[in-house]
C-alpha cells in the first residue's frame, strides 16, 4: 500500500468549504478509481488559518496515476480548491506502508 500525504492551508473562513469541496467533489471521484482505498482529512489551526493534510491511501502508485497522472508527485490541486487557500504543497509525498498496528474490539 501506498499513502498519499499532501498540506494545504486554507483561509480560516474557507476551510469549511474546503472540507465540503473535498467530500462532494474529490473524494467522490476517488471512490470510482480502481486502487483507492481510503482517505482523511486531518486539520489544525494555523497563524495563517488551517492547515489541512490530505493522506490518500492507495493500493500501488499505479493507482495513484490515475488521479494524479503520470508525474504522481505533482499535486491535483483544481481551480476550486486554489481559490480557498492561502497556499499549498505543489508536490505531494508518497510512502510505502511499512506496518502498524489497530486497536480495533479493544476496551
Amino acid at each position: 500500500m501506498i499513502e498519499r500525504h499532501w498540506k494545504g492551508v486554507a483561509r480560516a473562513e474557507q476551510a469549511e468549504n474546503y472540507i465540503t469541496h473535498l467530500q462532494t467533489r474529490t473524494f467522490p471521484h476517488l471512490l470510482e478509481l480502481a486502487g483507492f482505498i481510503e482517505a482523511t482529512i486531518l486539520k489544525r489551526p494555523v497563524d495563517k488559518g488551517v492547515e489541512f493534510l490530505i493522506v490518500t491511501v492507495w493500493d500501488s502508485l499505479a493507482s495513484i496515476k490515475q488521479f494524479a497522472g503520470e508525474q504522481v508527485e505533482v499535486a491535483n490541486v483544481p481551480q476550486e480548491a486554489r481559490e480557498l487557500m492561502v497556499e499549498y504543497d505543489l508536490y505531494a509525498r508518497h510512502y510505502e506502508v511499512a506496518g502498524g498496528v489497530e486497536a480495533v474490539g479493544r476496551k
